[in-house]
């Protein structure tokens, strides 16, 4: 068993604590002004992560928003972080109409994720472009997305070829949900395309912060994902604090993970904005440790993370270079 990251295999528990969602590079037509694009910022980002006490981030932007693998590599080498990054696709919001992954089918789309996981990610996701060539920077899981209680014809597809491409390399698959929402139906629609919920990473989970929804997820076996709490507008961080607490008294402690989501030019510290991806460790968590403890707070950070990204299988080619991107 082992991790992918953008430096190569790591063992599991080597991660140590781990923000399991966030965006070092992200563009999007959703977010005008938001780009997160300056390779030097997203450096500079990073080092704060690491100097409040994170020993991994997992990137969580996929194909065709502003990926950057060689960056991501290169930040991982300056900051000391252990960076994992994402293939797959997001909800359909994301790519506009005629936009060429919205083209291909399941198989087409599976193969580019698996192309992703087992050889390398190319420079730039655009067919044609000078730059598209491939790096040795590989994926580590596979992310998707759906919409407010909606699957359209390209998530389905999309929720199709992840989990072919998680068939055929172990690796496991994160699902961007609207508020939460839709989280049993996304679970049983990969279960019947054999996708065990094991494997799932159910992202944005504590937009609704029910510690019942919690706790049934958690029995199924997904991985539920709190990743916003600088984030939260409608309650307190004490309400999700609450949640996460009453889901682990019922048993839910081994599979809650957590991570800061910033994924904004106008919340990097590095950008001038807040509050920035040391949040996360600074403000939250302490407060986290507070009502849960540290046992339990460890648990969600470490030997979670270990387990919800692993990939049983790995392929012959050895990974990245570390010098290569230097």
């Amino acid at each position: 068993m082992i991790v992918r990251t953008v430096q190569g295999d790591v063992a599991p528990g080597s991660l140590g604590p781990a923000d399991y969602h966030e965006h070092f590079f992200h563009t999007t037509a959703l977010l005008p002004g938001e780009d997160l694009d300056d390779e030097e910022r997203a450096l500079a980002e990073a080092r704060l992560v690491h100097a409040a006490g994170l020993r991994t981030v997992v990137d969580a932007t996929p194909i065709g928003i502003g990926r950057r693998p060689a960056a991501l590599a290169r930040v991982a080498r300056g900051s000391g972080l252990t960076i994992v990054a994402a293939t797959g696709a997001h909800r359909e919001a994301h790519y506009p109409s005629g936009h060429w992954l919205r083209e291909l089918d399941a198989g087409a789309l599976a193969a580019l994720f698996v192309r992703d996981l087992t050889e390398g990610m190319p420079a730039q996701d655009e067919p044609g472009s000078p730059s598209a060539a491939a790096t040795d920077v590989r994926a580590g899981f596979i992310k998707t997305g759906i919409g407010y209680w909606s699957v359209s014809a390209f998530e389905s597809t999309v929720l199709e070829a992840a989990a072919q491409a998680h068939h055929r390399t172990g690796a496991a698959v994160m699902v961007h949900l609207e508020h939460g929402s839709a989280a049993h139906e996304v679970l049983d629609r990969l279960a019947a395309l054999g996708v065990a919920p094991s494997r799932v990473i159910l992202a944005h989970m504590d937009r609704s912060p029910d510690r019942i929804l919690f706790a049934e997820l958690a029995s199924r076996g997904a991985f539920l994902g709190c990743d916003g709490a600088a984030r939260l507008k409608e309650w307190p961080e004490a309400m999700l604090i609450d949640a996460i607490g009453a889901a682990i008294a019922a048993g839910a402690g081994d599979r809650i993970l957590i991570g800061g989501d910033v994924a904004r030019r106008s919340r990097f510290t590095s950008y001038a904005g807040m509050p920035g991806m040391a949040y996360l460790p600074r403000r939250f968590l302490p407060r986290l440790r507070q009502v849960i403890g540290d046992d339990a707070a460890d648990r969600l950070l470490v030997a979670n993370p270990a387990a919800a990204f692993t990939m049983n299988d790995a392929p012959e080619s050895t990974g990245t270079d570390p010098e290569r991107y230097a």
